[in-house]
């Protein structure tokens, strides 16, 4: 990853899955940046996260901690096949680092190695000003905003953007 030479990213083990929820757990229960229920199981996330993707990577640090995941899959069937789908969870100590960063770049990369064409994030919270300005850094421009369309625990209905970009 360009922003930490010291960060790597790799294909997910099915050994990771511990380090792995204890990530995604805490993101997931917050309700703040995912459409999941926020009650969601292990074996739930496990099935989303790592099963039904075509693909799934962790970044690590040079001693193989986990600092953050991504999962890559088609946005759709069929004749929508082409376009790529990322959902990207960085741990909450590694916040900051460039993890998510690198993880977009190396997704884009590996969805063009996979043979997609773009890349299409289906709902991103406008809340999450953060996760805005990065996509929009790495190339993705906001294609609509959908009025209300999260519940956010604590801000209630909160809009949500539909981003894309080119591969």
């Amino acid at each position: 990853m360009s922003d930490s030479p010291q960060i790597g990213v790799r294909a997910y083990d099915p050994a990771d899955w511990p380090a792995l929820w204890s990530m995604l757990e805490p993101v997931f229960r917050a309700g703040e940046t995912y459409a999941v229920s926020r009650d969601i199981s292990e074996q739930e996330a496990h099935r989303m996260w790592v099963e039904l993707p075509r693909a799934v990577r962790v970044a690590v640090d040079e001693t193989g901690t986990l600092l953050g995941t991504y999962y890559l899959k088609a946005n759709q069937a069929g004749p929508g096949d082409h376009v790529a789908n990322c959902g990207y969870i960085v741990s909450s100590s590694a916040r900051g680092l460039g993890v998510a960063g690198g993880m977009c770049e190396h997704s884009l990369g590996l969805a063009r190695e996979l043979g997609f064409t773009a890349m299409q994030y289906n709902l991103v919270v406008a809340t999450n000003q953060v996760a805005v300005r990065l996509w929009q850094k790495h190339g993705f421009t906001i294609q609509g905003t959908l009025p209300g369309a999260f519940r956010h625990p604590e801000q209630g209905p909160v809009d949500a953007h539909v981003m894309y970009r080119l591969l």
